[in-house]
This record gives C-alpha cells, structure tokens and sequence, in this order.
C-alpha cells in the first residue's frame, strides 16, 4: 500500500477511476494506519471541491430511488454535468450495508 497521500490525490484529480476506487476503499476502511492517511488525502482533497453538491436519496424498497438517480443523472450529464452515485444498502444481509 502507498502511503504518500499525493499518490492517491493525483489519482483522484486526474479522474483514474481505479485510483478513485483505492481511494475510496482506503478512505472506508478501519484500520489505524489507513484513517490517517485518510485524514491526509481528503484534507488535500477538500480544496479541488468547488461546486461539488452531495445528494442523498432514501426511500422505501420499491419507492423509485434507482429510477430518479438514473433518470436526474441522466439530465445532469446532458448539461455537462459529472455525476458519481455512491450507492450504499445498510439492509444487505450479506455486508450489513455495501
């Protein structure tokens, strides 16, 4: 594992999307050594943020949450928008959440 937090900020930034997924699965994990570096990357990260909005969708299974995120996504996009959905299942009974 590399432990240069700029490793993984040039990654990000530079939109590699496997670099955004060893990101975003160190950033998750709970081992010591990686909340630190943690720390390190989304504090470097946080300044390139700009405009970025977070949106969370919830709803009932069955309520429409995939749809909307497809279909807003999809409109978002047309616009020259980017989009990342980060979707997340804390009733999965295999992870207890993904």
């Amino acid at each position: 594992m590399k432990t240069d937090p700029a490793y993984y900020l040039n990654g990000v930034l530079e939109q590699n999307r496997v670099m955004l997924s060893r990101t975003i699965t160190l950033i998750e994990s709970s081992l010591p050594a990686h909340q630190e570096l943690a720390g390190n990357i989304i504090d470097q990260l946080l300044p390139h943020t700009g405009k970025a909005v977070r949106l969370g969708i919830t709803g009932v299974p069955g309520a429409g949450k995939s749809t909307f995120i497809d279909s807003f996504g999809s409109l978002l996009t047309e616009r020259g928008h980017r989009v990342a959905v980060l979707a997340i299942d804390p009733s999965s009974a295999r992870s207890g959440g993904s």
